[in-house]
């Protein structure tokens, strides 16, 4: 029987066990030029144990910032900071992963420098608001992308990969989930396009396939993970078929040969049990278990096959050495969820239902 804390080969690394520290938006980029600090790197370093870290989500341009404080790979100065976080992670014996995360409409012109504003496949305004340094701001309507800006944006995603391997990062995760940009491609209310990059099923995941193909062109496939939210709500999202949209998108991508794929697991298990057969790659799962955080129970889903690796975050918050107390079951410190569920913007995760 396999368990969490068998190694596992990861594209082109070996990893010592199956436990993965999920991507959590922390905003400590406070310095200028949205790079990462020192404390980014004892933060990461401190959780090396995980068999993957994947970091919190970093933009790929300046319009792909949605959150004040978050860092950025699309500079030099980014990518000479980034490489303190990864060079401490390496002498601790972990192994790091940049998650590639492009907003889209999610943010705010006053996050973005003049003349900036959000953008997105139509010109549809989320419900909601977002935290900026002036406070909750409402979500604008942003600019729909032109077929110049979205091959603009493709050409980003795979420019920020670049600079993640030279930054010493072991690969990237692309991020397709959570209400962002490639997952407003996909989504019902938030891609109304007519043209090739909306419509069907096939021009939906148009705007994913190509940016995953373009990101594992510049650095390997095995070097690329995936990760997705199929049926999830979060940042006003509405999909009527995800079955037909991300059997269509994980056909597609088949031949790439990725690193992994890493799905958001929600409460339409059958779908996740879908994915898992469809897709013969390495498969993480994010289980679903709000209003819980994950626990040691999901262990289980390595065991019973339903999974390669378990992705865990609060818990990685407040165990820095998760796999150590997983491995003997416990204790654990209790994760205070006031500083992930909005309390504190500095601790809150990208997906506050269904990161832990």
């Amino acid at each position: 029987m396999t368990t969490a804390f068998d190694p596992i080969d990861l594209g082109a690394t070996r990893l010592p066990n199956r436990v993965v520290m999920a991507p959590m938006t922390r905003s400590r980029a406070y310095g200028p030029g949205a790079e990462p600090t020192e404390l980014m790197a004892t933060y990461y370093a401190q959780r090396a144990s995980a068999g993957l870290i994947v970091t919190e989500g970093i933009q790929p341009s300046l319009v792909g910032q949605g959150y004040p404080d978050t860092p950025g790979l699309h500079t030099p100065g980014q990518v000479a900071a980034w490489r303190t976080v990864t060079d401490a992670v390496h002498r601790a014996g972990g192994v790091i992963f940049a998650q590639l995360m492009h907003t889209g409409r999610i943010g705010h012109p006053s996050l973005l420098p003049d003349g900036l504003t959000p953008v997105g496949p139509s010109a549809v305004a989320a419900e909601g608001r977002v935290y900026t340094h002036q406070g909750p701001q409402d979500f604008v309507t942003p600019k729909e992308l032109s077929e110049a800006e979205i091959q603009q944006t493709v050409a980003d995603f795979a420019n920020a990969a670049h600079n993640a391997v030279k930054a010493g990062f072991d690969g990237v995760e692309i991020h397709g989930a959570n209400g962002y940009l490639i997952h407003q491609f996909l989504a019902d209310n938030t891609n109304h396009r007519t043209d090739a990059w909306g419509g069907s099923a096939e021009g939906r995941i148009r705007f994913a396939v190509e940016t995953v193909t373009a990101v594992a062109e510049a650095i390997g496939g095995r070097r690329v993970g995936l990760r997705i939210s199929p049926g999830n709500r979060f940042n006003d999202m509405v999909e009527e078929n995800p079955a037909e949209v991300y059997g269509a998108l994980l056909d597609r991508l088949a031949g790439l040969d990725l690193a992994y794929l890493h799905l958001m697991g929600g409460p339409d298990s059958e779908l996740t049990a879908q994915l898992r057969k469809a897709w013969s790659g390495t498969f993480v799962l994010n289980p679903f278990t709000y209003p819980d955080v994950t626990g040691h129970d999901a262990l289980e889903l390595i065991e019973d096959g339903s999974a390669d690796m378990v992705a865990y975050g609060a818990l990685f918050l407040a165990n820095p050495d998760l796999p150590r107390r997983l491995a003997v079951g416990g204790p654990f410190n209790t994760p205070d969820q006031s500083t992930f569920y909005g309390g504190d913007h500095r601790g809150y995760t990208d997906y506050p239902t269904l990161t832990a």
